[in-house]
């Protein structure tokens, strides 16, 4: 029996600490690791004893790229727990804040990350000798949505102006003015972006997929909403624990996610939002994605990249309509008084659901918590991926056969964490 194993020892581009292992038999996928080895961060135990008024600071250190994502998560879960509704101009302002976090953080990944793997290069530095233009428009269009968190959250890494019942300071209409204009340019920037995706080579593979997004009765989900699926989950966030569990693989220092009673993995980010929600796009936003030949329904995990550029369009479209419709409120939040309860919330992260759980006790003290991010929720579901498609493609040349591991791993857009950015890669074929 011939024995050929293949290792890489640094890979860029990826978000995080991990490895990957594929073991080949006669050309068949015999099993596909997905090793998370990063040391665990302990987050939800840096939470207990904590006051409930910390947690958006708090948990914003959990990610320098989706850090809104995170502050959304924990500021609706404690507002649910303490029988708070934020409306009106403040509400409208979480779902601007969440349109520059997107934009962000899906040109990082379209650009810098994911592009490369189609065009054939390393990283995006390289790429940019031979695609100038395009790495600088992804770069300017990046830099509109990290204006945005800049403005709304106090800055653009780790904000600040975030805070349970709304936010610190809310902008004065005029500050809001100057953004609309960089955000009419991202708007065409991303029309480009989506024009441009379309134009790579997508390797013909599809599954069949268990979506799981939020969907709410008349927008496109961002933080509110019910948990969803296309086979049938229709719950509210305070459900999740009695239909979704983790467990430990020996493998990951992430947990992996199912659904419970043998429902098996399902896939959470912009693929499964936009399978769950594709009605609730912006008129712009569909059209551009049936310009660029995606229909309403996408299933192809190469194909990501386009529904993560037409995501970008709704982001920009949504942001610009958040911003002509506002008016500056009496108060930039409303009064939260401590009680004992326990309180959940799911939104959606670029990358996809976000569910957090608290328990605090009378004087506001977090007894508990819970955080589930979407790279532990996609984890089994992407090394069914790799089961499933990496055997069609057994007979290209080893570092062809590599890319394609690696770009399959890419097509999530996995948030290991924000630490070092490398994958060990193993392939042994026997």
């Amino acid at each position: 029996m011939t024995r050929k194993t293949v290792k890489v020892d640094v890979l860029a581009r990826v978000e995080g600490e991990g490895a990957l292992k594929v073991v080949l038999r006669d050309g068949k996928v015999e099993s596909a690791e997905f090793n998370i080895f990063e040391p665990p961060r302990f987050f939800e135990a840096f939470l207990r004893g904590r006051h409930f008024a910390e947690t958006p600071d708090i948990v914003a250190r959990i990610c320098g790229i989706c850090p809104i994502a995170y502050q959304m998560s924990a500021v609706h879960a404690l507002e649910n727990l303490l029988g708070v509704k934020v409306e009106g101009p403040l509400r409208d302002l979480r779902r601007l804040i969440y349109c520059g976090e997107w934009i962000e953080s899906h040109v990082l990944h379209i650009y810098m990350l994911h592009a490369p793997d189609f065009l054939g290069y390393d990283g995006g530095v390289q790429m940019a000798r031979d695609h100038g233009e395009a790495v600088k428009r992804g770069l300017q269009l990046k830099k509109v949505g990290n204006e945005i968190l800049q403005l709304l959250g106090g800055r653009e890494i780790h904000p600040v102006n975030v805070r349970v019942g709304g936010f610190h300071r809310a902008p004065r209409r005029r500050e809001l003015a100057p953004l609309a204009e960089k955000l009419k340019w991202a708007r065409e920037a991303a029309l480009e972006t989506a024009r441009w995706v379309a134009t790579f080579n997508f390797p013909e593979r599809e599954r069949d997929y268990t979506f799981v997004a939020l969907r709410h009765p008349g927008e496109y989900p961002f933080n509110e909403g019910r948990i969803v699926s296309n086979k049938g989950l229709d719950i509210p966030a305070s459900e999740y624990d009695a239909h979704f569990e983790e467990t430990h693989v020996a493998h990951s220092t992430a947990l992996h996610s199912h659904l419970r009673n043998g429902g098996g993995s399902y896939l959470t980010g912009p693929m499964a939002r936009y399978n769950l929600a594709f009605d609730q796009l912006s008129a712009l936003a569909k059209e551009t994605a049936r310009e660029i030949g995606l229909g309403e329904s996408c299933r192809s995990p190469y194909r990501s990249i386009m529904v993560r550029a037409v995501e970008t369009v709704y982001a920009c479209d949504e942001a610009l309509r958040v911003i002509e419709s506002y008016e500056q409120p009496d108060r930039p939040f409303v009064p939260v008084e401590p009680r004992a309860g326990v309180g959940y919330a799911a939104t959606e992260a670029p990358r996809g659901t976000l569910y957090h759980r608290y328990h605090i006790d009378d004087t506001g003290t977090i007894t508990d918590a819970q955080i589930v991010p979407p790279t532990s929720q996609n984890q089994a579901c992407l090394e069914e991926d790799l089961l499933d498609f990496i055997g069609g493609f057994s007979d290209l040349p080893h570092k062809e056969l590599q890319c394609r591991c690696e770009q399959t791993v890419r097509n999530y857009d996995p948030c290991i964490s924000c630490a070092t950015h490398f994958l060990k890669l193993e392939i042994d074929r026997g």
